[in-house]
């Protein structure tokens, strides 16, 4: 991954074979990031979303391989026990225009993937939600 900062944005590129969850948490810890959204395009050829169900306080997950486009990639960067906590969701599309997507857990990139993080002064932090079953943002 390359990235350079521009005052309150980074632009980053993440190449052939890194992993895009996993990057970006790298990157947020190294600029210092506690608060941000982020938004990328690009290509992938393995990912793994799922879909949260509020009822079992579960996330059930589909994992993808193949030649994919990103169609959207957006999310939020807030921090919790110390670190960068990184909540993406994204679309992705095959050669037949098929759309898959959720909660971005992993993606692999097959090409590039472009991708802007918008940092905002400030921090917001996470805390699990017993009756929802999720770490929400916490003020």
């Amino acid at each position: 991954m390359q990235y350079r900062r521009f005052g309150d944005r980074i632009v980053a590129r993440i190449d052939r074979g890194e992993e895009i969850v996993a990057s970006l948490a790298r990157l947020c810890a190294a600029e210092e990031v506690e608060l941000a959204s982020v938004t990328a395009i690009g290509a992938v050829n393995a990912f793994k979303v799922g879909v949260f169900s509020p009822v079992g306080k579960v996330y059930k997950s589909n994992a993808f391989s193949g030649d994919y486009e990103i169609v959207s990639l957006s999310g939020s960067v807030t921090a919790k026990d110390g670190a960068p906590y990184i909540h993406l969701h994204a679309s992705f599309a095959d050669a037949s225009g098929r759309v898959f997507g959720g909660h971005l857990n992993e993606a692999f990139v097959s090409a590039t993937c472009e991708m802007f993080v918008n940092t905002v002064p400030g921090s917001v932090g996470r805390t699990f939600s017993e009756d929802v079953g999720l770490n929400l943002f916490e003020f």
